[in-house]
């Protein structure tokens, strides 16, 4: 039996900031005199979210609001977080605040904004289940993506933007006592009734310093163990300077650097954005620390210069000194692991495709400047990536810093490299 397959410039695997953005550029394009691109993005969450378990009402964002979904891109774009401000009535009281971090919650409504805009463009609870060639020859000409409710959309490009994974250490299991900070208010709630005694909370970083904060305000009966290799928090460096590592001319510089330079850049300017905590919030931390010091009741506890040693599925988690071999076992209620992200590899997606595509010396994926991944078979579009090119373009893959710009090169990419192909609307025929 045959189907009509729709043919798109651009099919976008995952719909978080990312993709979003590139939704957004696309409607703008679109919106101009010149030749339109058409795309379509799959998103296996039902409605658009973004970290949703870290949304802590407190926390706010560690880059400015300028580096929103569109203003380094197009700085008169009407899918601008101050257009989202004026259209929630609240662009004079931001003013006022004198503040350019909103707060998160504040930022993924103005994503949620965003995206109720372009939601046509978009197929929510739809998970990609396998993208397979489509050759003209020995050339690849389209993919066939295939989705997991039996539809299939045929690509001249595909964008992938499926984002981080937790990440737990080598060993860990999660479990029922055991989750990543990815989880924390889905399963705060489930707390709140189980009078908890104590929590164990393993990391360095900004997750782990909020996890501890909202966990010991949440908590007041329970004591929250914090476990760090260091002698404490350290600050993010977010001064004028190491901040120029976020500029989009940065990426230029980096990609074209010996991997020696870019060893080098990335242990330089690590603490920007790596195992970095908001000064405020140590500061916060720390007055919590010295005034239950003088209360004589000390529920928030710091186990620094420390690992936890062992980690039992009943939650009990046996720390180890790293200066002396001291160990002290704490029976927990729950152990949060705040151990960071790691990107998703796309290649698993690609089927027979994977193959082909090139890696380093290191058994990293080649990326091209222009974020397509480097392949040894012909390939008449291309296969981009949003996220997972930290090796070859910097620090910002996986940041929203250089998101809009980056929209921005992959789209004109897509449209430098087009070929006279189908008129739009155009449809396959497929046998399947």
């Amino acid at each position: 039996m045959t189907a009509e397959v729709p043919i798109y410039d651009i099919v976008g695997v995952g719909f978080g900031p990312s993709n979003l953005a590139l939704a957004i550029a696309l409607a703008e394009h679109n919106a101009g005199a010149g030749e339109p691109v058409t795309a379509h993005f799959l998103e296996r969450q039902p409605r658009f979210g973004w970290h949703r378990g870290m949304l802590i009402d407190t926390a706010t964002m560690q880059v400015s609001f300028l580096k929103d979904l569109v203003t380094m891109r197009n700085p008169t774009s009407e899918f601008s977080f101050l257009n989202y401000l004026h259209a929630a009535g609240r662009l004079v009281d931001f003013i006022n605040h004198k503040n350019l971090f909103p707060l998160r919650v504040e930022f993924h409504d103005y994503f949620e904004w965003a995206a109720a805009k372009v939601d046509d463009v978009v197929s929510y609870g739809t998970e990609v289940v396998a993208v397979k060639p489509v050759y003209d020859g020995a050339e690849v000409a389209y993919f066939d993506v295939e989705a997991s409710d039996g539809s299939v959309l045929r690509a001249r490009n595909l964008v992938v933007g499926t984002g981080l994974r937790p990440q737990l250490p080598e060993g860990v299991t999660a479990g029922p006592r055991i989750w990543h900070n990815s989880e924390l208010l889905f399963r705060v709630d489930a707390l709140r009734d189980a009078d908890p005694k104590r929590f164990v909370v393993v990391g360095a970083g900004q997750s782990a310093a909020e996890v501890a904060a909202l966990l010991h305000d949440e908590f007041p009966r329970a004591e929250v163990c914090a476990v760090f290799a260091r002698y404490g928090y350290s600050p993010a460096d977010d001064s004028s300077f190491a901040n120029r590592i976020f500029d989009p001319d940065a990426v230029d510089q980096f990609y074209r650097a010996g991997e020696p330079v870019k060893d080098r850049l990335m242990r330089y300017h690590g603490a920007t954005n790596y195992s970095a905590v908001d000064i405020d919030l140590i500061d916060e931390l720390y007055r919590r620390v010295y005034r239950e010091k003088v209360l004589g009741v000390e529920r928030l506890r710091l186990f620094n210069v420390s690992r936890p040693a062992e980690v039992t599925d009943a939650g009990a988690v046996t720390v180890e000194s790293l200066t002396t071999g001291e160990r002290t076992v704490l029976a927990a209620d729950a152990v949060v692991y705040a151990t960071g992200y790691r990107p998703a590899d796309p290649t698993p997606l690609l089927g027979e495709l994977a193959p082909g595509c090139l890696r380093d010396e290191a058994g990293r994926l080649r990326i091209e400047r222009d974020y397509r991944i480097t392949t040894d078979f012909p390939l008449r579009g291309g296969i981009y990536l949003q996220g997972g090119t930290e090796h070859t373009h910097g620090i910002t893959s996986s940041l929203l810093s250089n998101t809009a710009v980056r929209v921005g090169e992959i789209l004109q990419s897509v449209v430098d490299r087009r070929v006279v192909a189908e008129p739009v609307g155009e449809y396959a025929v497929s046998g399947r």
